[in-house]
């Protein structure tokens, strides 16, 4: 109950600098456990004093420091004071720290550090996430992984923290790319294929004519599948493949019947195997809506754009927004085609004004990889121009691309692949465990320690960049991995069943050891991390919080044992163990993990 120690320590420099005690509470920090003795549980760096015009500036930063330290008296709560270069750090008094900290903890588990003033201006507001967003009548592609884990976060911590949050599922079900899946279907599709593995047939259509048309016009073709030899053997002999692309997704604009059939067809397909996909990943969306949602607003939105005398047209016909400095075309967005068909971006544009108009958000985030950095900079351009102040409140987080990822089958092409060697992979791993316990559903087990496994991977360094995914790494029991995190959670849930999770905590003076008060220190962090992950929006603070409380409690498990100790001793450890689980499955929860408590 980090709050409770920052407001008495505030009381006290309110008194001696003359301002409120709500300008120092954001200042004071808790100190992040280390190997080396710690001088303070708590500290203020005595220049963001300065800097926030609590203190006078002093031109020896030292001597200012301990004239402060010096003016601290010394109570119940904060034991000593110490002056540092630049910092003055406060011991507080190591039994009412566990006290305040386990019996918050143990009244309010679920909720513990959520009410903590660091967090007070997040409190309110709605908050809109837009992630996952995979194509209509496509298999859920490994590159979806990174978007859906990563919004799926992004939504935790801001409901955590207080907003309202409301998950969309942006699904691209229209545009060129439906077109070429459209025609594709028309020339290779088959509706007994159709019946018997749906969104496998899609991909192979899809993807076939796709390469077919990147081989025509010399763009880098994408990964083959076998088919793709009967398909690149036919484009050679036509040159009319992009052609029928663009008159299929014409078709549709015009709301032709059998092109308009199809997509309603297929749209049901997939989104029905979506839906399958995300329970399995835990994953909900309160909205799934898709562009074809827009293709009618797209209109009202070049007639806007016009009106305010932010379109041109180009030579070649198309109408495009300028975006150069000079209004000379040298970079522009395009809106729509030459035959008025629209794009992407006009259907991201009427999507971002509907839903300020449905939903009044705060703030609007979008969860894509980085190659759409210049996309949602041009859309957010876009937004400004068009007088939409709350165009400064959208935001994209942009991610890197996993390579690496493979099963001993070869080449990962669809997420499920992934979800089901992670799963079978940690399967063969806890049945060759001689600790692994007799559990009732082992694959369900698994699946979840499998997911663990690569969320955290995923998690473990900024979100911008690439990374290699290695499974041996991946699937390891020690380290700094999913599998760590979700054994150190199911050791704890069979201490704590084996000797009776208290449901009180009594005397807790038996937990002023080093270990014990190691841990104290660290749970005293939470508040901090999570402001730190709602507002950077990276969730390897909250990963690297988790993981260093999962050693310490791993550290004191072993030296602070509950059997063969007196009764007051085990209950005040079994409270300390309890308090730590409780903390290490809400964490887990917020990064999208489900803790098990067997393995």
């Amino acid at each position: 109950m980090a709050c409770f120690f920052r407001r008495t320590i505030a009381h006290q420099l309110s008194k001696m600098c003359g301002q409120y005690e709500d300008v120092f509470i954001p200042l004071i920090c808790a100190v992040p456990v280390s190997k080396k003795q710690s001088m303070g549980d708590l500290r203020v760096s005595v220049n963001s004093l300065v800097q926030n015009g609590a203190v006078l500036p002093h031109e020896d930063l030292q001597r200012n420091t301990e004239t402060l330290a010096k003016q601290i008296k010394h109570n119940s709560v904060v034991e000593d004071v110490i002056a540092a270069p630049g910092m003055i750090y406060f011991r507080l008094n190591k039994l009412m720290l566990a006290q305040k900290v386990l019996k918050q903890l143990q009244s309010e588990p679920d909720t513990f550090g959520l009410k903590s003033e660091l967090l007070t201006h997040l409190h309110g507001g709605r908050t809109l996430v837009e992630f996952s967003s995979p194509n209509v009548a496509k298999k859920f592609h490994a590159g979806h992984l990174r978007s859906t884990f990563i919004g799926n976060f992004i939504a935790n911590v801001k409901k955590a923290v207080g907003k309202e949050v409301i998950r969309v599922n942006y699904l691209g079900d229209w545009g060129m790319q439906f077109g070429l899946l459209g025609a594709g279907f028309e020339r290779f599709g088959c509706q007994q294929k159709l019946k018997v593995q749906a969104l496998q047939h899609l991909f192979e259509v899809s993807r076939c004519f796709c390469h077919a048309v990147t081989r025509l016009f010399s763009f880098n073709s994408p990964s083959s599948v076998q088919v793709y030899v009967q398909v690149n053997r036919e484009a050679e002999h036509d040159g009319n493949v992009r052609v029928a692309a663009a008159d299929f997704f014409r078709r549709l604009e015009q709301k032709e019947h059998h092109a308009l059939s199809l997509w309603k067809q297929l749209m049901e397909i997939t989104v029905k195997e979506y839906k399958r996909i995300y329970e399995r990943l835990g994953v909900h969306f309160d909205h799934f809506s898709g562009e074809s949602f827009y293709h009618s607003q797209t209109k009202n939105v070049l007639e806007d754009l016009k009106s305010r005398g932010l379109l041109k047209t180009t030579q070649k016909g198309t109408t495009v927004f300028d975006l150069s400095d000079a209004g000379d075309l040298s970079s522009y967005a395009t809106l729509a085609r030459s035959d008025g068909t629209s794009l992407y971006i006009t259907r991201d544009i009427a999507a971002a004004l509907d839903r300020h108009q449905r939903f009044g958000f705060d703030e609007m985030i979008y969860v894509t990889d980085k190659s759409q950095s210049v996309h949602f900079q041009q859309l957010f351009h876009i937004l400004s121009a068009m007088g939409h102040q709350w165009a400064n409140s959208c935001v994209h987080v942009a991610f890197g691309r996993v390579q690496g990822m493979s099963t001993r089958r070869g080449d990962v092409i669809f997420l499920e692949d992934v979800l089901d060697e992670a799963r079978t992979q940690m399967l063969n791993n806890m049945r060759e465990s001689r600790t692994s316990k007799a559990l009732e559903d082992p694959e369900e087990t698994a699946e979840r320690i499998g997911i663990s496994a690569v969320v955290i991977q995923d998690f473990k360094g900024p979100l911008i960049s690439d990374y290699r995914f290695e499974w041996d790494t991946v699937l390891q029991a020690q380290g700094d991995t999913g599998v760590f995190l979700q054994y150190t959670h199911a050791r704890l849930r069979s201490l704590l069943n084996r000797f009776g999770d208290e449901k009180k905590c009594g005397d807790l003076s038996p937990l002023t050891d080093n270990r014990s008060v190691s841990i104290l220190q660290h749970l005293l962090r939470y508040d901090e991390i999570l402001l730190q992950s709602a507002t950077d929006l990276q969730p390897r603070h909250l990963v690297n919080f988790l993981m260093t409380l999962c050693h310490l409690v791993s550290s004191a498990h072993r030296e602070l044992p509950v059997k063969g100790s007196s009764l007051e001793v085990a209950q005040a450890r079994l409270c300390l163990f309890s308090a730590a689980r409780s903390l290490l499955a809400n964490g887990m929860r917020i990064l999208g993990i489900t803790p098990v408590d067997k393995m």
